[in-house]
């Protein structure tokens, strides 16, 4: 009871050490888009850990740190607990040498799923248990996707829930210029029909629909593997995307070629590409969106991750020069509305009681409102209060995820690094170039079955 922050200024004025516990809160309890109320009835029930300190070991620097500690600072007001958070960018390094000499946090943030598997399957990861798999499958939007992707295999061989999901990316976006198709007469998507439709309608307009680049130095090719696990996603259901991304089906299985031959339909035909479909591969990635914003538009639409207005052209404003709009599923197969993303994950590697009310927290919607109002950080959260979002992007963004009916994460980051960061990125550079999808995919899977 003694560290609930009760909704009200005046009412928190009189709690015992408020002036600086005040001090130490960005977000002044009972003020502005946050759930209080859930939170202050957690903190009423939560034990008393002072004296206890939480240990948190992840791949966030400055500014980002920052941001987290501002969210730490709520759990520590409600428990009494120290939290001691450490950034690193050589964190999956570093972890690994941690957990093998035994002084390894109690909690660490892996930016993908791939290590934790690693390291569950070694015993070095602590379960989080059914009840909190019955948490996200309730809570989150596409809510068994997440308990699928944090559930790895243990040391015994048996599949337990180690990875909670906190702060996501989504990929399935395609980006345009809303003054430029209002300009034209045309209309945002809302099926894969109705894409493919506007991008002939395009083309028979005289007009380029789209802008695709793949160069990214030693990376060229990535981007295309974003579009072919978008377009996995979006003509086999999500147990098809699984089999494949662990080569439980073979990389040339007709279903793959199928969704490769997808992406062939927008990227090698030279009417729908600035520059020719012979210019997409040379086309540094970064470079590739600017034609959404000359005039006359080079092109109408782009497909890119939620990061690509950083590569903008300076003084573009969201929602007057660009906006984004889901990449769309078919309408005749009903595969629901699946999204592509990444995301980083906690998992426990130092079990403790604090550690374990440190992860509970996390499930309280202020845990994410407050890295909501700060950042970037996007969340399936089904509870959070969208207005708490820092801007209109990232509301529109979480408005996706929050539509989700199966999230999964990136495949290439899935498949052994010289599959999914090699012969897979190579392989879609040479697809652009006309060699066939049966010929990739099949030189792809023969790299694979070198590694066996």
């Amino acid at each position: 009871m003694k560290h609930a922050l009760y909704a009200g200024a005046a009412t928190f004025a009189l709690m015992a050490g408020a002036a600086q516990a005040e001090g130490e809160l960005i977000y002044p309890p009972g003020e502005g888009p946050f759930s209080w109320d859930s939170y202050n009835a957690w903190a009423e029930s939560a034990p008393d850990l002072t004296g206890q300190t939480v240990t948190v070991y992840g791949p966030w620097l400055t500014p980002e740190d920052g941001n987290f500690n501002n969210m730490l600072a709520y759990f520590e007001q409600a428990t009494g607990a120290d939290v001691i958070y450490t950034g690193s960018d050589s964190f999956e390094q570093q972890i690994v040498i941690d957990a093998e000499a035994g002084s390894a946090p109690n909690v660490a943030v892996y930016p993908q799923p791939g290590l934790a598997a690693v390291m569950a399957s070694k015993g070095q990861l602590a379960p989080l248990g059914e009840d909190m798999a019955k948490w996200v499958a309730d809570n989150y939007a596409a809510g068994e996707s997440w308990v699928d992707l944090g559930t790895y295999a243990d040391a015994d061989g048996n599949d337990q829930m180690f990875g909670f999901f906190y702060n996501v990316n989504v990929k399935s976006l395609v980006w345009y210029n809303p003054e430029n198709f209002e300009d034209a007469g045309y209309e945002v998507p809302a099926s894969m029909e109705e894409l493919k439709e506007l991008t002939e309608q395009m083309v028979a307009d005289g007009e380029t629909p789209w802008c695709i680049g793949l160069g990214s130095g030693a990376a060229t090719g990535w981007p295309a593997t974003d579009w072919v696990e978008d377009m996995m996603l979006r003509t086999q259901p999500p147990e098809v995307y699984d089999q494949w991304t662990k080569n439980e089906i073979p990389f040339d299985d007709p279903r793959v070629i199928a969704a490769i031959d997808e992406f062939g339909w927008f990227v090698r035909d030279d009417a729908k590409v600035s520059g020719g479909a012979g210019a997409v591969a040379s086309t540094d990635f970064r470079d590739s969106p600017k034609g959404l914003f000359s005039s006359p538009p080079q092109c109408y639409m782009h497909r890119q991750a939620s990061f690509v207005p950083a590569f903008f052209p300076e003084g573009v404003e969201f929602g007057l020069d660009t906006d984004f709009f889901y990449l769309p599923a078919y309408a005749d197969m009903d595969l629901g509305k699946p999204v592509l993303g990444g995301g980083t994950l906690m998992a426990v590697t130092n079990p403790s009681d604090a550690t374990m009310v440190f992860m509970e927290f996390l499930q309280q919607p202020l845990a994410h409102e407050v890295m909501m109002a700060q950042t970037g950080f996007l969340t399936p959260h089904k509870g959070v209060n969208p207005d708490a979002y820092k801007d209109d992007t990232l509301r529109g963004l979480g408005d996706i995820l929050l539509g989700a009916t199966t999230f999964r994460f990136d495949g290439s980051d899935l498949m052994p690094g010289a599959v999914g960061a090699g012969t897979f990125w190579t392989g879609m550079v040479d697809y652009t170039g006309g060699k066939s999808a049966q010929d990739v995919a099949s030189e792809i899977q023969s790299s694979w079955d070198a590694l066996q």
